[in-house]
């Protein structure tokens, strides 16, 4: 390219815009922005722009997606994760804190600034064996791993795709990543030894699935949307077996929304965790955390 054809010209972002915004995306020059700045040449973004005009999800078209202040890579036909679940690896790393503190204590009743990553230093901590069920991408396991500094990281999806990308996003954490359903693939020498236990399960119920966006239908695996006819299958099934592989005192944290989340937390209290509700209205997100009695039988 010539240097008299500087590329990306006044053309190029106006167009990227104009397509953009004429396909029905709300946030037209932001898109166009990040397009351009992952396309080398005209042609590339024109291509790019296609692609997203199309209706593919942002993310899949730029190959990553922001989560957690990290850059998380994200492969067609992987499910995107959301700025809600945030929210749950903030949850998650304040009570991993905790439990690796040397003195311990309640985990009930978190300080606000207990709840920023960002915030946590590793330093002089125990490592903590984290796992990510239902992993997608592996962003939730990738930003714990990134949160808390010194950890054991394993991950699971049962879809193929998932498990290839998650890889790319856990290994700087040396982390493992496992394909198969739910704890099936995980190492047994795990039992008894996790907090915390992070499950991002699909919880749109079967009869809403047609509900979601097309970006969603179209483009992510039905396997990570849909949660059965409540939404709470797999939520079920992941607080069945978690009193096996939680460490005493440790903890599951579930994602879900604030119509299920009484009866979520009810399937988590069924097999002896201690449930509670934690709602973050500025992300707009729901999570049932999971306790487990130190005295409780696996």
């Amino acid at each position: 390219m010539s240097a008299s054809s500087p590329f990306p010209s006044g053309h190029d972002r106006a167009a990227a815009v104009t397509r953009l915004r004429a396909a029905g995306c709300v946030f037209a020059e932001d898109e166009a922005r990040l397009l351009i700045s992952a396309a080398r040449t005209p042609a590339a973004l024109a291509a790019m722009v296609d692609r997203r005009a199309a209706g593919q999800p942002l993310e899949h078209v730029l190959g990553w997606a922001e989560f957690c202040g990290l850059r998380i890579a994200v492969d067609p036909g992987v499910f995107v994760p959301r700025r809600r679940t945030e929210f749950l690896v903030r949850r998650a790393a304040a009570l991993a804190r905790r439990a690796a503190a040397p003195t311990g204590s309640d985990p009930a009743g978190l300080d606000p600034a207990e709840l920023d990553p960002a915030g946590l230093d590793p330093a002089g901590q125990r490592a903590v064996v984290v796992v990510d069920l239902c992993c997608g991408s592996g962003a939730v396991g990738a930003a714990l791993a990134a949160a808390l500094g010194q950890v054991e990281l394993h991950a699971a999806d049962v879809d193929p795709a998932a498990v290839r990308c998650a890889r790319k996003n856990v290994a700087a954490a040396g982390g493992q990543v496992y394909q198969g359903d739910l704890y099936r693939p995980l190492p047994a020498r795990l039992r008894g030894r996790v907090d915390p236990l992070a499950a991002n399960v699909p919880y749109v119920p079967s009869g809403d699935v047609g509900l979601l966006p097309p970006e969603a239908r179209a483009h992510e695996p039905r396997v990570a949307l849909d949660g059965g006819a409540d939404g709470l299958d797999v939520l079920r099934r992941v607080a069945a077996g978690a009193p096996l592989w939680l460490a005493p005192g440790g903890h599951l944290l579930v994602e879900t929304s604030e119509r299920q989340a009484p009866r979520a937390a009810e399937a988590v209290g069924r097999d002896g965790l201690i449930p509670r509700v934690a709602h973050s209205a500025r992300l707009s997100a729901t999570v049932v955390i999971g306790t487990r009695p130190p005295g409780l039988r696996a």
